[in-house]
């Protein structure tokens, strides 16, 4: 039988993602820091993992639990990730490392801890949920978008550096979905810039936040835990899974877009 880790757990798309690999026969180990959030998926058959990405003591003792009673780890979903905006004249940078401790270090730690397994068993798949944040930008998310687009990077060179291995590298950018990360977002960005010389542009961001993140807007986490699934059953899966509200559309504008015109298109949605 397979064997899954999923990520941030607790909500959103990692929940759906472990319904949905457990659905497909896995044995999944839901991770999150807070358990108590994950009883659910306790019921419906997945083991609960507590795991804190910014702590490399209870990331070793986390995969070494797996390890100890599956002896493998066949699918890594890096889902655990937040979003922290604001100015970045007016973020702290404490608050900026504690972003990349969690959407960049923590992957890539974790990372490092299955590869050696995968690798002897040339075999194994890494799913990195990104965004498509990853590839474009917004006014007052200067951090948060740095830390996807480091993710995107860091996917590209490993899934050529492991290929030979036989170990496959998976990108998957959800766009706007329902989950708990927009008011995350727009109450960090409210909270550092609300006051001073960027209150009214942050106003600006957090209402075009909350219109997109608006249920009939977002799309729900379960179709981006089913392109999680299709990436870890395919032969041959793509480097890159678009999914959700807006993900194709604004991506596709990106790509043929050249920077001035795509400046404009973000300044004109944000009013900015």
């Amino acid at each position: 039988m397979q064997v899954a880790l999923v990520t941030g757990a607790s909500s959103g798309i990692g929940e759906a993602a472990v319904r949905a690999l457990l659905g497909a026969g896995y044995t999944v180990y839901a991770a999150a820091r807070r358990v108590e959030r994950m009883e659910a998926l306790a019921h419906d058959g997945a083991r609960l993992l507590a795991l804190d990405v910014t702590d490399d003591a209870s990331l070793t003792d986390g995969v070494r639990k797996v390890l100890g009673e599956t002896g493998r780890v066949d699918v890594l979903v890096n889902n655990a990730g937040y979003g922290s905006f604001g100015a970045l004249e007016e973020v702290p940078l404490e608050e900026a490392r504690r972003q990349f401790e969690v959407n960049v270090f923590g992957l890539a730690r974790l990372t490092q801890l299955v590869l050696p397994g995968m690798r002897e068993r040339r075999s194994g798949t890494i799913v990195n949920v990104s965004s498509m944040g990853g590839q474009f930008y917004e006014p007052l998310g200067s951090w948060y978008h740095a830390t996807k687009f480091a993710v995107e990077g860091l996917s590209d060179s490993l899934r050529i550096e492991l290929r030979p291995f036989g170990v496959r590298v998976v990108v998957v950018q959800p766009g706007a979905i329902r989950s708990e990360w927009s008011s995350i977002a727009r109450g960090s960005l409210l909270e550092v810039s609300g006051r001073g010389p960027y209150a009214r542009g942050a106003r600006r961001v957090a209402g075009v936040m909350k219109t997109a993140y608006m249920p009939g807007m977002a799309s729900p986490p379960e179709v981006v835990a089913g392109a999680i699934l299709q990436a870890v059953e395919a032969r041959r899966p793509r480097p890159r899974y678009r999914i959700g509200a807006g993900a194709r559309p604004l991506l596709a504008l990106r790509k043929v877009l050249p920077d001035r015109l795509f400046d404009l298109i973000v300044r004109g949605i944000y009013r900015h």
